[in-house]
């Protein structure tokens, strides 16, 4: 199949067209980036898409992972929503089209962290259930994940710091961060196995949101 995988050069993106391309797929990336992948089988356009006129054409689109994003760089909106329903618009039409997912955020479910990049990635979950709702006849699943904390070199300010690392894994439950190889793992379960479920936006953040509460019992 072919897949288009947006913000391919690096982080969760980059394993994730890794994984597609393991599995013998096709794999075209998008990013501001140069590749940072060497196969045969990989094509890598040099593209902002918030730009919708420098998207390239690509023949026959089966699946599309849209993952491009940027956090609190001053262009969160134009980048994490505008970008994605660019991407999504642009390769929707492909008669061979049969998953969409979208990188959305927890932020996108708690407010927690930017106020532009949580507003940036709530907006990208309803527009998500909007294309949901389009596609629907014509067989195509379109969901999105909503990653907490996740290993990349990104969160790099985060993790290296011992004492604020510390601060977080109090309040995560499992104590842990998801690697870019567990999300890649949602990712080819929504978009090659899934085939009923469709318009959902699966929170991944180690029961940060749901699990942290505190319950104090007393004997009667």
């Amino acid at each position: 199949m072919n897949i288009v995988v947006t913000g391919s050069s690096r982080g969760i993106g980059k394993t994730v067209a890794e994984r597609f391309l393991a599995l013998g797929h096709t794999v075209y990336g998008i990013d501001l980036l140069p590749a940072a992948i060497q196969n045969e089988r990989y094509f890598h356009t040099v593209a902002d898409v918030a730009d919708a006129a420098a998207l390239p054409d690509i023949p026959d689109v089966a699946i599309l992972f849209s993952n491009a994003g940027t956090q609190n760089g001053g262009n969160d909106l134009a980048t994490n929503l505008v970008g994605a329903m660019n991407v999504a618009e642009k390769y929707a039409p492909s008669p061979a089209l049969r998953s969409v997912l979208f990188n959305a955020s927890a932020s996108a479910i708690t407010g927690q962290e930017f106020p532009a990049y949580a507003a940036s990635k709530a907006g990208l979950v309803g527009y998500m259930k909007n294309l949901a709702i389009r596609l629907a006849p014509r067989g195509v699943t379109v969901n999105a994940i909503s990653p907490g904390g996740v290993l990349t070199e990104s969160n790099a300010p985060v993790t290296g710091d011992p004492a604020l690392w510390q601060k977080i894994m109090d309040v995560t439950p499992l104590g842990k961060w998801a690697t870019t190889d567990e999300i890649a793992d949602w990712v080819i379960f929504l978009t090659i196995t899934n085939r009923s479920m469709s318009g959902q936006n699966l929170l991944i953040d180690n029961g940060e949101k749901d699990l942290n509460s505190t319950f104090v019992w007393t004997e009667q």
